[in-house]
Formats: C-alpha cells, structure tokens, sequence
C-alpha cells in the first residue's frame, strides 16, 4: 500500500476583504430544516492535475472574495439566552491550510485513496469553540497537481447551497469580484409557519429522534469493519438502466433502484424483513411559495421508499423506480409546510431537536441513506485551467450510506460512493453490474 506524506506549511484564519463584508455582526436563529441536518463537517475533495491545477495565491484570493458574499461561511456558531444555537455572522472568517504531498497525483489517485483522504482536508471540530464554518486545505503534489479538500458545517448549508458556492469561489478566482452575485439568505423567509401552527404529519419520528424514531434500532458496528468503495456506472451501463423503465426516469432513480437491488441482494437479507432508503428531497421547489434555487442554507427533508425484500428483488426496475418516485413525491408543499409548523411550536416551547442524521459506527442494514449530488456540478468546477480531474471520495463512517456523483474521468457517467459491512462487500462487488 503507497502511503503519503503531508506536511502542513501554513495553516491560518483569513477573513474577507473589510470592503466586501457583508456579515455585520447579525445573528441568526437555526431554522427547523438546520435542526433536522447533521451537526458536523462535511468533507469535500477535488484534485486537479498539473496542467489545470490553479495557483495557491489566487485560490486564496478568490476564496474570500466569495465567502464575503455568504458571510454564513465567514462566521461563527453561537448561542442564544436559551442556550439554543444561532448563527453569527461576525466575519471572523475562514480556516486555510496549506500543505505538501510527496508524492505524485496520478500515483496517489492510483492507490488507495481512502487511506490517506484524511490528509487531505482540515481535521475540524465542531466542539471547538470559535471554530471555523468553513475550512480549506490546499495540497500541492510534488508533480504541481493540487488538490482542494474543504470541510463545512452541515448546520450552515446543504449540498444545494454549496454548489452555488463553489462556482462563486471558481468564478472569484478567474475574474474578481465584478461579477459575483449575492445568494439569497434569509432563513426566515423559507420557514413561516401558519398563524395557528398545525403539523399534520409526525416529524418528532421521522425528522427527529422521538421514542418512535426507526433510528433507535439500528446496530452500531466496529469503523473497522465498514469498508468505502467505488463503483464507475458508465454512460452506456444508465442507458441500459433506463431501457429496461417504461416511461420518463432520471438517472438517478434508476441508478438507486439498481443499487437498492444490489446491495439488499448482497445482505442476504429475510425475504419477510422490508427495507427502506432515506432519500434526501430538495424542497426549495416544492415549497409554496417556492423558494429560490440560490437561497444558502438547509432546505432538505427527506423520502423513505420501503419495499419488502422478496417484493424488491423480484419487481421489474419499473415497479421500484415508482416506488422510489410516490415516496418522493410524497414530500409536497403540505408536507413541508407540515414540518415548518412543527419546528415553530418546538421553538416556542423551548424544546431541543435531535436529528436523525446518523453517527459514526451507524448500520442502516437493512435499510439505506443515499444523497445525489449528481446535479450539482462539482465536476466542472474551473479555477483558470480547466475541471478536476477527480473528486475524491470522502471518508463514510456510516455503513449504507450512498452517495451519486457525476464522474471526472468519463463524460455521462455516474460515481457512486458507498460504505458497506467488510462482509458484504465481495458479494456485492460480484453483482453490482448485473441488471438480472
């Protein structure tokens, strides 16, 4: 196994230009959906070889010229009187580590990448006090490749929102800030609750954890024994896919079918058991009045297709894709503004949410959690040379969590990333390119 080394050459908290802040001391309550979403870091890795990689310099510069217009990013969490956490928007400002690799990109892409991806983003810690939102590192490999691992606290933005803030950053390190536009950002417009809150569904079980909450049956395992993995769908092998649906379906309803499938066959699960995923659902659009596509922050709930085993993996792709579809469409306005509802009465009585976004060590068998990031663009990210040539797969703690990305490396197809009990994994690697 190739290990690399990582040397930290500067690691320091940068803010945005004073003349572009835009923060000004505000704080700012968490909304129901910030509640409702993991309260941690979320890793995001992208190298780029040599040729494209950009200059350290105007990353950085680019960087907090962007973050000026999200000064989410740029700031702090905080508490209220109640002890309840906010948002404070202070312009503090952002983490930017800078380091070495001695090696090779390509030969490090080549080897294995989950035992040195850890390397490759800033550790943070969320139990720190004054710690960043927002945290860079930038990696430059002896051949001039580079790659960017960034880490942001969930509670501040879903992927939506990041990949509006990515093209900001990309966009601010090839022109300046002429162009750069300000997302919309209010947490209080995307959450009003009726004047007689009345929530019609049970989001103390299904968003958060009440005494009901399927997420108290799930087993803990060993980190050792929950293994990533990579599968390459190529363009041909969704076609396929999408062959055998009648009908309209998106690539990735097809590809989450496939892979529920899959994966439900490698478990060898009890034909009577039934299995579900956790799809996470955009609501921007779905909410009435729909809400902005640039709006910065959380605005995520999510659909739970179940099936029973023997049902799934006897149906037609057909008949799962539409189960996976009713689900989602069950997420309507109603639904969202269902839980906007229960979130106003929780505020008022002071209650504390928990999540039920899952922990380190978390076996969803025999269910699933799968997010898509397939629309969200981070393989044409372009600093001033072009796209990266890879996104990493970040480190998955949590056994059955999948996630869709576009890949770098073959135009149309998709990459999924995946995390598996090490006793599953042969089983499913033997049949995850079978459509039988």
């Amino acid at each position: 196994m190739m290990v690399v080394m990582v040397e930290i050459t500067r690691r320091a908290v940068l803010r945005p230009p004073p003349s572009l802040a835009s923060g000004g001391g505000r704080k700012v309550p968490l909304t129901a959906f910030d509640h409702a979403s993991t309260d941690g870091y979320i890793p995001a890795v992208f190298a780029w070889d040599a040729l494209a990689a950009p200059d350290n310099d105007a990353v950085v510069d680019g960087l907090l010229v962007a973050v000026a217009k999200y000064p989410h990013l740029a700031g702090r969490m905080d508490v209220d009187g109640s002890g309840r956490k906010r948002f404070h928007l202070n312009d503090a400002g952002v983490l930017v580590v800078e380091a070495t690799a001695d090696a090779d990109l390509a030969d490090a892409l080549a080897h294995d990448v989950p035992a040195h991806i850890n390397e490759l983003y800033p550790n943070a810690d969320k139990e720190r006090a004054d710690e960043p939102l927002f945290q860079v590192q930038l990696t430059r490999f002896k051949c001039g490749g580079l790659v960017i691992g960034t880490a942001c606290q969930h509670l501040v933005a879903d992927g939506q929102s990041m990949s509006f803030f990515f093209n900001a950053w990309a966009i601010a390190t090839r022109t300046g800030p002429a162009i750069l536009s300000s997302p919309f950002t209010d947490r209080a417009a995307i959450a009003v609750p009726r004047s007689q809150p009345e929530p019609k569904f049970d989001h103390r079980n299904i968003e958060f954890r009440g005494e009901q909450s399927p997420s108290h049956s799930y087993a803990v395992l060993p980190m050792d024994r929950i293994k990533n993995l990579s599968v390459h769908f190529s363009e041909e092998f969704v076609a396929g896919l999408k062959a055998r649906v009648s009908g309209r379906c998106s690539t990735f309803q097809c590809l989450l079918a496939h892979a529920w499938k899959k994966v439900t066959a490698a478990r060898d699960l009890v034909l009577d058991d039934f299995t579900h995923v956790r799809v996470a659902v955009n609501c921007r659009s779905r909410a009435n009045p729909p809400v902005p596509m640039d709006f910065f922050g959380n605005m995520v709930l999510w659909a739970f297709p179940r099936m029973r085993v023997r049902d799934l993996l006897s149906s037609s792709y057909a008949s799962v894709v539409g189960v996976i579809r009713d689900a989602v469409a069950r997420v309507d306005a109603d639904y969202i503004q269902s839980f906007v509802d229960f979130g106003e009465l929780a505020e008022r009585a002071g209650e504390e949410l928990a999540s039920t976004a899952a922990t380190p060590g978390t076996a969803f068998c025999p269910d699933l959690e799968v997010d898509s990031w397939l629309g969200f663009k981070f393989h044409n990210l372009d600093f001033g040379g072009g796209p990266p040539c890879a996104f990493l797969p970040p480190d998955l703690p949590i056994e059955g969590l999948m996630i869709f990305v576009p890949s770098c490396s073959a135009k149309g197809g998709v990459d999924l990333f995946m995390a598996l009990d090490e006793e599953r994994v042969d089983a499913f690697k033997q049949i995850c390119y079978s459509m039988d």
